[in-house]
């Protein structure tokens, strides 16, 4: 996945140093109720649709962005499904980040989905008891999106 400008600016500024960023996540449901995933091209992985926060850029519409340049589907975001801070992570460089994850659940409005650019293998609908294997925190987020309820789920 390509590192945004401003990233690698701070990076130019503050080495591996722990970096906090915002990424965004796209629970994208279709009218059977099936989940958008795509396979990324770094590391093969299936995963939901998301990306980071670009400074100045609304989240309900940066999530709507990476969905479709990910993917190739449109999508409407319908509500707030998580707030959630992963730990820690060091990159193979050194470069260490924290990320603030906020997962919207979206439903397909348009488009087709497929490999768009350089960031997906692949992209498709899955039933959600026929999900490939995924980090437990991607399941979690698809697993709030499918709940019926209001509020956004957080951590105290």
């Amino acid at each position: 996945m390509p590192v945004p400008d401003f990233v690698l600016e701070l990076r130019r500024r503050i080495g591996h140093d722990l970096l906090p960023l915002v990424g965004v996540t796209g629970v994208v449901l279709d009218d059977g109720g099936r989940v958008l995933l795509h396979q990324r091209t770094d590391d093969g992985r299936w995963c939901t649709p998301g990306g980071i926060l670009e400074p100045g850029e609304q989240p309900a519409r940066a999530v709507v962005r990476e969905v479709w340049e990910e993917t190739g589907v449109k999508a409407e975001v319908e509500r707030l499904v998580s707030v959630v801070s992963a730990e820690p992570f060091t990159y193979p460089n050194g470069d260490r980040v924290q990320m603030l994850d906020l997962a919207f659940r979206c439903r397909a409005v348009g488009g087709s989905p497929g490999p768009v650019g350089d960031e997906s293998l692949d992209a498709r609908w899955f039933a959600p008891d026929d999900l490939p294997e995924m980090p437990p925190r991607i399941l979690e987020r698809i697993r709030h999106a499918r709940e019926n309820r209001v509020e956004p789920y957080f951590v105290l």
